[in-house]
């Protein structure tokens, strides 16, 4: 599988910094992966949370200010890196010998979806490329309303769906033909994961990539289930990963994988995709339930309903 830098290689450097950028493709990563908001005057950044509280330290979020204001921030993580824009991301992309490198845009859901996707297009059109840009960006989008707004502003563009279960990406599967697949590690790992990874093989359309993968064992797992890349925080360990599992004999691979650490790296895993199905499932119903809960939809309880 391909090493996609989770946020660029943000193991080692402030998440979605230029920094971090580099040095994921210093190590040799394959891909950069990194997430789209707007500023209040609807410039496209590169940042994953809508507040600002976590990564940068201001209790406000991003859409509160304009880019003159985001633009002199530092990242609380050392060496206190600026946020960057979309086209400072592209840009950097232009330089001689990084050709290869592709990206992967994680399209958040707190900004009107039309605007962002509307000035996302406009965003990579400003940034001239030799061969251009819809050959080195995959837009990864969590709901069909963003499918659909992609196919709108960026026709030519491959698209995914980046999600947390394998019954929508099931879904977008069907109804959108070559769409790739970015599934969590716990939803492909339960049953119903199984179940998907082997209807996209029979199809071959459908590239599939999981989020995100940092233990070692879990990185042997993505190589074995031949996905299609993986998302990780650190790229260097992944590739590292890679090159002894191709030396190693099946024997001394299979010794690895039932060691007594893997052993218990795997009762945990099962353990805690347990936990996902039901907190998926059972908290999906609550949720469900309160959604059409009739006082609530009347504004009986008061509160916005």
């Amino acid at each position: 599988p391909l090493a996609i830098a989770h946020r660029g290689y943000c193991a080692v450097a402030p998440e979605n910094s230029l920094l971090a950028f580099r040095k994921a493709v210093e190590v040799g990563a394959h891909a950069i992966e990194t997430d789209l908001h707007l500023s209040k005057d609807g410039v496209v950044v590169l940042t994953h949370d809508a507040s600002l509280k976590r990564t940068f330290g201001l209790d406000s979020n991003v859409a509160d200010h304009d880019w003159s204001v985001l633009s002199t921030l530092r990242s609380i993580k050392e060496p206190h890196e600026p946020m960057i824009r979309l086209v400072d991301l592209l840009e950097y992309l232009t330089t001689p010998g990084l050709e290869h490198i592709w990206i992967m845009l994680d399209i958040k859901r707190d900004d009107d979806a039309e605007d962002l996707m509307r000035r996302t297009a406009a965003a990579i059109a400003s940034v001239p490329s030799k061969h251009g840009w819809s050959d080195r960006i995959l837009l990864c989008c969590w709901t069909a309303v963003y499918i659909r707004l992609s196919r709108k502003y960026l026709p030519a563009f491959p698209l995914a769906n980046v999600t947390w279960s394998p019954f929508y990406a099931g879904a977008v599967a069907e109804a959108v033909p070559d769409a790739a697949l970015s599934v969590h590690r716990l939803a492909l790992y339960s049953p119903f994961g199984q179940l998907l990874m082997r209807r996209v093989r029979r199809s071959g359309n459908h590239p599939l990539y999981s989020w995100t993968i940092n233990e070692e064992s879990w990185m042997e797992w993505a190589i074995r289930r031949r996905l299609d890349g993986i998302i990780t925080d650190d790229p260097k360990l992944y590739l590292e990963v890679c090159k002894r599992y191709r030396r190693e004999s099946g024997l001394q691979r299979a010794r690895r994988r039932w060691s007594l650490h893997n052993t218990r790296q795997a009762l945990h895993a099962w353990f805690e995709v347990l936990y996902f199905i039901w907190a998926f499932f059972v908290g999906g119903l609550v949720a469900f339930k309160k959604a059409f809960n009739p006082r609530l939809v009347s504004g009986e309880l008061g509160g916005d309903s």
